[in-house]
């Protein structure tokens, strides 16, 4: 009865994301080039929106994470060779934010720690080798990588907000996509606070031939090598007979 009767004393937030999505499900077919996906919604309040500080919208669309090692590269005798390396436990394969305005305008540095939301507090990486003492670099190294691929990417005022109601931002994913849960987190905040985040999922699946041989491979490897043989000496034997035929 004491939680129920606190459960109802609880003020509904002021201002509510209601936020949707394009598709929910990207398929990788053999001829697959990348797809858009548009995240639209909507500020559901009671009232008119409050004096003060503007509305500010973030959204995020984050690849499944991974384990990842970072390798740093130094020239020993003429040589460039890898002669440090961190494991850092875990990196979003891809990571994109769009926002009504520049990230640190619109929140705090207590609200990113909070909900993690800038691109350095979505890695997780603990456990350097105590021989590294700047293991930090190494996240930093990562970012800049998938930055320069466009895996990792924040775009200021790419968020169009109408009235302080209305929001939509559209987002490219690279035709080189990893299978898994892609998670979109939406972020109302006024102040440079969050008052309110709403969070859905993107599932992207191998489809066709291209599920029916990543399967084979991982799941039948000596069927799936015994496959591939064959097929490359129907090839041979096919290019052969048929250069044969031209000559003759």
């Amino acid at each position: 009865m004491l939680i129920l009767l606190l459960l109802l004393g609880t003020p509904a937030a002021a201002e509510q994301v209601v936020a949707g999505l394009s598709q929910t499900r990207v398929s990788i077919t053999a001829n697959f080039d990348g797809s858009e996906i548009l995240v639209f919604g909507a500020v559901k309040r009671e009232a008119p929106p409050p004096d003060g500080p503007p509305l500010g919208v973030i959204i995020t669309v984050t690849g499944p994470p991974a384990p990842v090692n970072v390798r740093k590269k130094s020239r020993v005798f003429g040589i460039w060779v890898n002669t440090e390396a961190v494991e850092i436990d875990a990196a979003p394969r891809y990571y994109a934010i769009a926002t009504t305005a520049p990230l640190f305008d619109i929140l705090s540095h207590t609200e990113d720690l909070r909900h993690r939301i800038s691109i350095p507090q979505g890695i997780r990486s603990v456990g350097a080798p105590p021989e590294i003492s700047d293991a930090a670099r190494f996240s930093e190294a990562l970012i800049r990588l998938r930055e320069a691929s466009g895996h990792y990417r924040v775009d200021a005022g790419d968020v169009g907000l109408t009235d302080e109601t209305l929001f939509q931002a559209d987002f490219d994913l690279p035709a080189n996509l990893t299978e898994g849960n892609y998670t979109v987190r939406i972020f109302l905040t006024r102040g440079r606070e969050v008052i309110d985040h709403q969070t859905t999922l993107i599932d992207v699946r191998k489809v066709g031939l291209e599920w029916f041989l990543y399967t084979l491979a991982h799941e039948r490897p000596l069927v799936y090598g015994m496959l591939a043989l064959a097929l490359a000496l129907v090839a041979g034997w096919g290019a052969s007979a048929a250069f044969r035929f031209i000559r003759t």
